[in-house]
């Protein structure tokens, strides 16, 4: 897979993003801002209107000349001012014909959110209109000043300071993403991209690829170089013994075919050897084919589990008594070492109606090993009993009465080649029952193993019981529980 164009890499998309969000912070900084400058506007126009409102108080009576009120007016940039003393005393500066007010705005009382609607709705204004102000003055909070004034002067300022708020942000957003992304790119992109081109080119040639270089960094970036290091090295040493085990197995193959032509050959000589007039030669022929038999046996085990691999599930709904009672059958026709029939009882205790969703042959294949191991060590009885699981599902029980897994044994359980617990046995029937279970979403488990028998516990998962006749119930459940 090729690596992404520049335009859709994480650099490029680390860039607009910061962008973006310092374009965001800017925005939700410019409300107040507006806002707070619409006021500041407005409280200097106060100010300005307060100290023209106190030129009436310098003249000898009361009265401004008109050309002299116009002037002030003009410098306040109001039609008119009127400042209220804290005595009561009223000082106005009035156009002779003042325009009509189209809003009134009362700056003594105005919290954070009506000042910003106020500014936004400003912003909005499409006409000139006239407004009223009412405000304490800057100059001196016990003075009141009203005053009359156009609105678009005030908007054009705002317009103004919007501009240059706009452009300070794009200034500020670009400097910042520009300092994020060389910063972002050196620490995280280009490492990540070097992890990236590292792991696509181990994909391709997983034993040819120069072994990856890990930095000297000890962050999140340095572990993850370290273990993908690791990782080919891994990788690289499951392939060449992937690759010398394919070599051995097809070695064993061939050895396997040649060793069964000349154990059938052997196998036809020892039945002549049972019809011989020597009565010590008809005493060990018993043997000889018991051995013979367990050859093919073992040969037979190696190469079905070297070829299964994962097992293919044909489920169907399964009577499970039935099944367990063939298992049974095939289990009885084991012969043990000394190469006599193993004399044992299979008590079938499943009920009648059970029916299961599995692959019929895959599971009595489970159960044939779990019985052929304990006839072989010398178990003289079988029972099967079912169990409903804790959360659903169903266990089916296997007990014998054998002497039970010496110690050896249950160290290497479920482990091929090293789990028999019996003299020239392969340890291949556990791992198969096992391999059969969990291929069906359950598990295989010892409960027990003592000198008094050995209990294997079939563990089904839920949802594969497809008919139950009502029956399974009324097996105990609490009596013989199964441990975690």
């Amino acid at each position: 897979m090729p690596l992404p164009p520049v335009t859709r890499s994480l650099s490029a998309k680390l860039l607009v993003l910061t962008v973006l969000f310092v374009l965001l912070a800017e925005v939700l900084i410019y409300t107040p801002s507006i806002a707070r400058y619409r006021l500041t506007y407005l409280e200097e126009r106060l100010a300005a209107a307060h100290l023209a409102a106190l030129s009436v108080e310098a003249t000898p009576d009361m009265m401004v000349a008109m050309e002299l009120q116009n002037e002030l007016l003009a410098h306040v940039g109001a039609h008119a001012v009127e400042l209220i003393r804290p005595d009561s005393r009223v000082y106005m500066l009035s156009r002779s014909m003042p325009p009509t007010v189209d809003a009134v705005f009362d700056l003594r009382a105005t919290m954070a959110p009506r000042l910003a609607a106020d500014a936004f709705m400003a912003l909005a204004q499409r006409r000139d209109r006239v407004i009223r102000v009412i405000g304490p003055s800057p100059k001196d909070p016990a003075f009141q000043v009203e005053m009359v004034i156009d609105e678009r002067p005030m908007i054009r300022a705002m317009v103004d300071f919007s501009g240059r708020i706009l452009a300070l942000s794009v200034a500020i957003s670009l400097i910042a993403a520009v300092l994020v992304f060389v910063s972002l790119t050196r620490l995280l992109v280009r490492p990540m991209r070097r992890l990236t081109e590292g792991l696509v080119a181990i994909r391709r040639d997983p034993d040819g690829t120069p072994p990856f270089q890990p930095s000297a960094r000890t962050d999140e970036i340095g572990v993850a170089e370290r273990e993908l290091a690791d990782m080919q090295a891994t990788i690289r040493s499951a392939l060449r013994q992937r690759e010398r085990l394919a070599a051995l197995g097809t070695a064993v193959a061939k050895i396997n075919h040649d060793l069964r032509a000349i154990l059938s050959t052997a196998a036809l000589l020892s039945e002549r050897l049972a019809k011989s007039a020597d009565p010590e030669v008809r005493r060990v022929t018993p043997r000889l084919m018991a051995s013979i038999d367990r050859a093919v046996e073992l040969c037979g085990q190696t190469m079905t589990y070297t070829r299964d691999g994962l097992l293919p599930l044909a489920r169907t709904a399964v009577p499970l008594r039935p099944l367990v009672e063939e298992a049974g059958a095939v289990a009885l026709a084991t012969l043990r070492p000394d190469g006599e029939r193993a004399e044992l009882r299979w008590d079938n205790q499943v009920p009648e109606g059970l029916t299961v969703r599995a692959d019929a042959a895959q599971l009595s294949r489970a159960l044939v090993n779990l019985g052929r191991n304990a006839a072989q060590a010398g178990a003289a009885a079988v029972t099967v009993t079912t169990q409903e699981r804790p959360g659903g599902g169903l266990v089916l029980r296997v007990a014998d009465d054998g002497p039970g897994l010496p110690p050896r044994a249950r160290e290497n359980l479920f482990q091929p080649f090293a789990g028999s617990a019996r003299a020239g046995g392969v340890g291949l029937g556990l791992a198969i029952a096992r391999e059969v279970l969990r291929a069906h979403g359950g598990d295989l488990r010892l409960v027990e193993s003592t000198a008094a028998g050995t209990v294997f516990a079939l563990e089904l998962p839920p949802g594969i019981v497809v008919e139950d006749a009502g029956r399974l119930g009324e097996m105990p459940t609490s009596d013989s529980p199964i441990p975690d």
